[in-house]
């Protein structure tokens, strides 16, 4: 279907922030796939940053990675997982990205001198920018960050209201997510927080078409009747966004309430019969699991879980193939010295360490490592993750005393780990060049690049197969210089590029399950797909654990 044919859905929230717009839009896109209809999400963000790469994990929660290397919102992530759509440049832009693209055409003369100005201009990209992921599906399903009220979002807010004028009022929707609060001395729900949002919404232009009422329980009848007259809407577009234990419980609560009925009806789309079967599946088991096992997850973001939000899904997936809960510790790696380390992670089944920058926490990282080494216990590195597992390899079995990565000593006498500042990019056909000056923003490896496993090999065994694509997110590689007196020491390399020239995936002889990757895997976990690894990595913590029932 070409972009005439798209329909267009726009999700808006107010009230307040992290009301959860990012999981809605993407239930919406599963619901809609449910139908048998093609559909790809955007995410419209307001802050001026060009994308999220460098911003404090604290501040936006993680950095999810497209395959075409684009760092993006963590709602792209919740987009993938939840539906068939893979995303890439084009499914993320912020007002820093819209306007380096207008200032760029007007330095370049393509305004031909006029007065370059938020409306049209601004707005007229925001436009083109939504269109440019038409092509070829159903449904594009836009996201609006921020809150309705923000200063910062009005130009998104405007060009969408534009759109429905370009589009089509048949080819528009406005969905919009609201709080519906309960007082608990009052013992009521209340409306008003939803009644001034979408005042606010249509005074810039905008009337929602149906209203998600984010709330602890199901709505009443009266109380959906209340809403429905005060914003304009029909009964039956007062819609339940029921508070869940699960957040893949989500599609079927908005089903239940008939999200996706009310939406192909306004939109006037023939669909088939939803299939839902795999949700329910999915949530049965999730909530009657046969075994549980206790996974220590060790970084240095670990007062704000956002920040491992792929991470904490796939090792969720991983759990679902096992028929497995997976409890997830986070051990501040600040706190964690070689004195409490056994007093800090000997309940656990399994120790990760994911990915991150920086020297804060570092040595706490190396002794988690070297306790799941000596200990037997299985180890799954993640990008620093599987850095932190050479550093600690190479100075307590290789006997590199001192080693470190150059990222945070300089002055290592074995950079076991360090900044490959000139190398040619097979898959983006360029030679890459970087120093510890430059610009932090995309000078990464970012994206899918293909790595070749070797067999009888803890990886091979998971991935059962030799070839392999995943995605990256990071500065410093494997030092080539001392592999082979790693590997005589007993560390084997079980993967790496297809010319062999960088280090993919490392692991340890003679332990269960101890294997450490360069790239990212959870960005490529799905709740009907466990990725290989984290599959592999809760089967041994559940070996581990001796099988201990839930």
């Amino acid at each position: 279907m070409d972009e005439k044919g798209a329909k267009f859905i726009f999700v808006t929230g107010g009230v307040l922030s992290s009301l959860g717009k990012g999981l809605a839009s993407a239930c919406i896109g599963a619901l809609l796939e449910s139908r048998g209809l093609t559909v790809t999400l955007q995410k419209l963000d307001p802050y001026i940053n060009v994308d999220p790469g460098t911003m404090n994990p604290f501040q936006h929660g993680e950095v999810f990675v497209t395959d075409d290397g684009t760092e993006a919102d963590l709602d792209l992530g919740h987009y993938e997982r939840f539906t068939h759509a893979r995303l890439g440049h084009n499914n993320n832009f912020t007002t820093g990205k819209i306007y380096d693209i207008v200032i760029t055409k007007e330095r370049r003369g393509d305004y031909l001198g006029g007065t370059v100005q938020v409306i049209p201009h601004i707005t007229d990209q925001i436009k083109d920018s939504i269109r440019l992921v038409a092509k070829g599906v159903d449904v594009v399903i836009v996201e609006i960050g921020g809150t309705i009220g923000d200063i910062e979002s009005l130009p998104f807010l405007e060009a969408i209201r534009q759109f429905r004028a370009d589009a089509g009022k048949e080819n528009v929707l406005y969905v919009h997510l609201t709080l519906v609060p309960y007082i608990g001395k009052a013992g009521e729900l209340k409306t008003k927080p939803t009644q001034h949002s979408v005042k606010e919404l249509r005074s810039i232009g905008i009337q929602p078409d149906i209203l998600l009422c984010r709330t602890d329980r199901f709505l009443s009848k009266d109380i959906k009747a209340k809403i429905a007259m005060f914003c304009n809407v029909g009964t039956d577009a007062v819609i339940t966004a029921k508070d869940v234990d699960c957040i893949y419980e989500v599609p079927l609560i908005y089903h239940n309430e008939g999200l996706d009925s009310k939406i192909v009806e306004l939109l006037n789309i023939w669909t088939r019969t939803p299939r839902l079967e795999n949700w329910e599946q999915l949530c049965r088991g999730l909530k009657e699991p046969e075994y549980e096992v206790n996974i220590a997850v060790v970084g240095k973001y670990v007062d704000l879980t956002e920040s491992y939000k792929s991470l904490n899904e796939a090792l969720v997936h991983g759990g679902l193939s096992n028929h497995c809960r997976v409890t997830l510790t986070y051990v501040d790696s600040e706190s964690l010295t070689g004195d409490n380390c056994a007093g800090m992670l000997d309940k656990s089944d399994g120790i990760l360490v994911p990915g991150g920058f920086g020297s804060r926490g570092i040595e706490g990282k190396i002794c988690a490592a070297r306790y799941a080494r000596e200990n037997k216990i299985p180890y799954f590195g993640i990008c620093l993750g599987m850095q932190i597992a050479v550093v600690e390899f190479a100075r307590n079995v290789a006997g590199m005393q001192g080693a470190h990565s150059s990222e945070i000593d300089l002055d290592t006498p074995f950079p076991v780990i360090y900044l490959m500042t000139e190398w040619f990019d097979d898959q983006r056909q360029a030679l890459q060049k970087r120093d510890a000056n430059s610009a932090k923003g995309g000078t990464m490896r970012l994206g899918a690049y293909p790595c070749t496993l070797q067999k009888d090999t803890l990886a091979y065994t998971a991935y059962g197969q030799t070839e392999i694509s995943e995605r990256h997110r990071h500065r410093y590689e494997f030092n080539n210089e001392y592999r082979s007196r790693l590997e005589e020491s007993g560390m084997v390399v079980s993967g790496t590029s297809p010319k062999g020239d960088l280090v993919e995936i490392i692991e340890i002889k003679d332990h269960p399950w101890y294997l450490g990757c360069q790239f990212h895997p959870e960005f490529k976990s799905r709740p009907m797909t466990p990725h290989p690894l984290f599959q592999a990595f809760i089967k041994a913590a559940l070996v581990y654990s001796g099988f201990r029932k839930a």
